[in-house]
């Protein structure tokens, strides 16, 4: 079973919708170190829909107007999700952070296991090049 993840952030944020009108529709957001969840209506009751750090390349296209900023998150398949929230909340800051965290986290472990993958290969090189 897997275990909830430490919530960042939860609140409320205005995703522009993908039919004809672009209508903004409100959802409850929770931000953690892994990912981003929308729930429709306002509750964790209903199904959410999760947006996993690992399936985002960034958050572009910060825009400010006077009552709101306009973000995008950009998905690794080109897939561009349009928000807003109102001026003060800095939720694309809150989400930009949160990504950064983690491929910063991702990148480490990456590099360590490369590090560890070359050591275990030059040991075995080792070990041959020892034998009669």
């Amino acid at each position: 079973m897997k275990m909830p993840a430490e919530v960042i952030r939860e609140g409320e944020l205005e995703k522009r919708s993908d039919s004809l009108f672009q209508l903004w529709k409100k959802k409850l957001v929770v931000l953690t170190k892994d990912s981003l969840s929308l729930f429709p209506d306002g509750h964790k009751r209903a199904k959410g829909k999760e947006l996993g750090f690992g399936s985002i390349l960034k958050v572009d296209c910060v825009e400010r107007t006077g009552k709101y900023i306009y973000f995008t998150i950009v998905t690794k398949d080109r897939k561009e999700i349009d928000f807003r929230c109102p001026d003060q909340s800095c939720w694309n800051a809150s989400i930009t952070m949160a990504l950064i965290d983690f491929q910063n986290k991702r990148a480490i472990q990456d590099f360590k296991s490369r590090q560890e993958m070359e050591q275990a290969a030059g040991t075995q090189e080792r070990r041959l090049a020892r034998a009669p």
